[in-house]
């Protein structure tokens, strides 16, 4: 009896899950017929069509290159999808409107929020409409202020000491070095040091829940980016199985982490009222918190926090890690850093390490005109942000003449956009840190046409900030070593996710770097 009950709760439960996941890929099959026969007869000048999200698919893990070679032929194009349309654009011209003229009708939208919600939450990167303007205020005038531009260059500093120790370490054993992992390591240390007053020591590995942490996020990161083609993930989701079930238990993760973070920090500020001048920007965020309890949740303040950690982590390790890939494959390029180097720095051959770092004042920062060259350059092969996606949020007729409709998803792609001749010229693909130079001196592009940092009233608060994070690290790890990839004839690919992270990491060996 009791065999014959479990057989028929089985069968029930197959069916109940069975019956839910043939009418949602019924639905979704004759949704997306209906939509690819439309448009194949439709009359009004829309991009051109050159594939479907399958393609998409199919293309996953070169998802940066498949839309780089197919904008080589379509500054603008369309790819089907059910609902709504994926349209993308290298055209600067295109890009400045989206982000500058026309800005009020592309937001992020409910469809970009419902994919990436888990991992920025109503933080800046995904609010719209007054809660992005509130945040935008009160984090551009954290930027803005002097206390905590110094207080960033120097814990700026003293983590690039830290990693060039773990280097000398390497070195002294003849060890090769994973440089991905350390500065993924080294800038969640400085970002939660900066944005959230807090020593995770992650770079010496003593934080064993902040590897828990970090894991977490990692694997979100690339849950929550594969959801942009994965056709089932909210049936997943409401099932909790596969993919979507993994994504719920590392959101839990990373919210205990976060949460424990806001309390400790609540707490520590009860017991230090001596003033409200704090220097790490959750403290501000916390006193703004308490004259606006309603809004300015938990919730809401753990939003910000992961909004913080991927555009302080992620983005600039990101960058420092395609940088020392780069200047290894250009030994010259290298070289050619190291002595501007010790000419702005003017810093003794013998210093030891902490006080040349000390020696990297904001004027030696803005005299490095070949090394800022350097990144940019990097910058512009390997953005940070590969795709950017927006919603558009009325019908539209871009610059190119092309229709867009409401509710479609519009993205540029700085990753095509560093590599179209029609944009950089016929040597666009090569690494090239001179284009960014008139007679020495560093003169910036465009920011529709070097879109690293976006532009328009969303462009990146912390752009300098991560020049000034990334020119120290820099200068400090190759005034005193050199770098050479641990396998020359590798060459790197990188992980298809929302930052351009590089697969299997970096390994280099280092070299102590001979001073006169």
């Amino acid at each position: 009896m009791d065999s014959i009950i479990s057989s028929s709760f089985a069968i029930s439960l197959l069916l109940a899950i069975f019956i839910p996941t043939m009418l949602y890929v019924l639905s979704f099959a004759v949704s997306f017929l209906f939509s690819y026969m439309k448009e194949l007869v439709s009359e009004v000048h829309r991009p051109p069509i050159v594939g479907t999200v399958f393609d998409l698919i199919k293309h996953f893990n070169t998802l940066f290159d498949y839309l780089t070679s197919t904008a080589r032929k379509y500054p603008t194009f369309r790819m089907i999808a059910p609902f709504h349309d994926r349209i993308y654009t290298c055209d600067p011209a295109n890009i400045e409107y989206i982000l500058k003229t026309n800005f009020s009708n592309y937001s992020k939208g409910e469809y970009i929020y419902s994919v990436l919600k888990e991992l920025f939450g109503d933080g800046i990167f995904l609010a719209d409409g007054d809660r992005w303007r509130h945040q935008r205020k009160l984090a551009s005038y954290e930027f803005s202020t002097r206390n905590l531009r110094e207080f960033s260059s120097t814990v700026f500093r003293e983590n690039a000491v830290k990693l060039a120790g773990k280097v000398s370490d390497a070195v002294a054993a003849s060890k090769a070095l994973e440089m991905q992992d350390l500065f993924m390591k080294s800038t969640l240390d400085s970002i939660f040091k900066v944005g959230f007053g807090v020593d995770l020591n992650s770079l010496s590995g003593s934080d064993d829940f902040g590897s828990q942490f970090t894991k977490a996020f990692e694997d979100v990161n690339a849950s929550v980016y594969w959801r942009f083609v994965d056709l089932f993930w909210k049936l997943k989701k409401s099932l909790n199985i596969g993919s979507e079930a993994a994504l719920k238990r590392n959101v839990k993760v990373m919210d205990e982490f976060v949460f424990r973070l806001i309390q400790c920090k609540r707490q520590q500020m009860k017991t230090e009222r001596t003033s409200n001048n704090k220097e790490d920007i959750l403290s501000r965020f916390l006193i703004e918190s308490e004259k606006d309890p309603k809004n300015m949740t938990d919730q809401y303040l753990r939003d910000i926090i992961f909004n913080f950690i991927i555009a302080g982590r992620d983005s600039t390790a990101g960058t420092l890690t395609w940088f020392f890939y780069v200047i290894c494959k250009y030994p010259l390029i290298q070289d050619k850093i190291a002595q501007e180097l010790k000419e702005v720095t003017k810093a003794d051959p013998k210093v030891p390490i902490g006080e040349f770092a000390t020696s990297i004042t904001e004027e030696a920062l803005e005299n490095m005109n070949y090394l800022h060259a350097t990144l940019s350059e990097t910058l512009r092969l390997y953005p940070a942000v590969p795709v950017d996606a927006k919603n558009t949020d009325e019908d539209d007729i871009l610059p190119d003449g092309f229709r867009v409709k409401k509710g479609e998803m519009l993205n540029f792609v700085p990753y095509a956009m560093g590599r179209m001749t029609y944009i950089w010229g016929e040597d666009a693909e090569v690494f090239r840190p001179e284009r960014w130079l008139e007679d020495g001196v560093y003169r910036p592009e465009s920011p529709f046409k070097f879109t690293a940092f976006q532009g328009g009233p969303r462009i990146c608060l912390g752009k300098e900030f991560a020049y000034r994070q990334m020119k120290i690290v820099s200068a400090v790890l190759l005034h005193f070593f050199s770098f050479k990839l641990k396998d020359e004839n590798k060459e790197a690919k990188y992980r298809t996710r929302i930052t351009l992270h590089m697969d299997q990491g970096l390994h280099l060996f280092a070299f102590h770097r001979l001073q006169n």
